[in-house]
């Protein structure tokens, strides 16, 4: 399938530490059926940055890592930035130690942070997530943390030095779309880096919201990858974060609780007689 590239792509670029990045829709490679299933939704996505997890890529010669470097091979192909992430981390010294290697290994300063409380909720731990992206700032990282749907962590996580901040709209992999949109508003509202909504995207209306919400960006993987059809998902997901993005500049109509005509009520005939 061609896929065109809109004017909304090119003219409203997402901009991370003063790089243009041509789409905000950001896509992960997590749960694809195969490689050829997997760029044929990338291209339809028009993302042009996808994460990739580092400690797969880095480990010993499993079917799985052999998988994901496949992935770095095919993003080259696509043109397609790759940002390495350290997702499976649990602590800092172990997603400090992740980043440092992928720097070594991918040649990018560019990493998303990940440090997961457990492995039941699959939650940031927030204490060790800023400890981490202070630590990775100022090794000359470019930081983009998934973090909690918290204003003030996103605050101190700015503070720090953060390009991004990524909350979540819903646990990893839930589908449950955005459990708190105040929150999430909150966040955009205060931060003064690119906001990228991350995890818990299940349908298209979530990515269009996550946009309407004032989000820079959105990330997904599973939404699309574990689709019934991922390609024709990704091509939903695209243009819903660019039509959430129109209606977040155009200015939604306030919402009032009674009805009121569009037409004036002035000229009515009278018929009262």
């Amino acid at each position: 399938m061609s896929e065109t590239v809109t004017p909304t792509t090119v003219q409203d670029p997402l901009v991370v530490a003063g790089t243009e990045i041509g789409s905000r829709l950001v896509m992960g490679t997590g749960g694809a059926a195969n490689l050829l299933l997997l760029e044929d939704a990338l291209v339809a996505s028009g993302t042009a940055l996808t994460t990739v997890a580092l400690r797969r890529v880095a480990a010993a010669a499993t079917p799985e890592a052999a998988r994901d470097a496949g992935i770095w091979g095919l993003l080259e192909r696509l043109g397609i930035r790759a940002l390495p992430n350290t997702a499976g981390c649990f602590s800092v010294r172990e997603a400090v130690l992740t980043a440092q290697l992928a720097r070594e290994a991918c040649g990018t300063d560019w990493v998303k942070l990940e440090v997961i409380a457990d492995d039941v909720t699959l939650l940031p731990d927030p204490l060790g997530l800023v400890e981490a992206a202070d630590a990775l700032v100022r090794d000359g990282f470019v930081v983009l943390p998934y973090t909690n749907d918290d204003p003030i962590l996103a605050r101190r996580l700015e503070d720090v030095g953060c390009a991004a901040v990524m909350p979540l709209g819903a646990p990893i992999g839930s589908g449950l779309g955005i459990l708190n949109p105040r929150n999430i508003e909150a966040v955009t509202h205060a931060a003064q880096v690119p906001v990228i909504l991350d995890a818990g995207i299940g349908t298209a209306s979530d990515a269009a919201l996550a946009m309407e919400l004032g989000c820079d960006g959105v990330l997904l993987a599973t939404a699309v990858t574990r689709a019934e059809d991922p390609v024709r998902m990704a091509r939903a997901m695209r243009l819903a974060v660019e039509s959430g993005r129109l209606a977040a500049g155009a200015g939604r109509i306030p919402r009032r609780e009674g009805a009121l005509a569009s037409s004036s009520p002035e000229g009515r005939l009278d018929l009262a007689l």
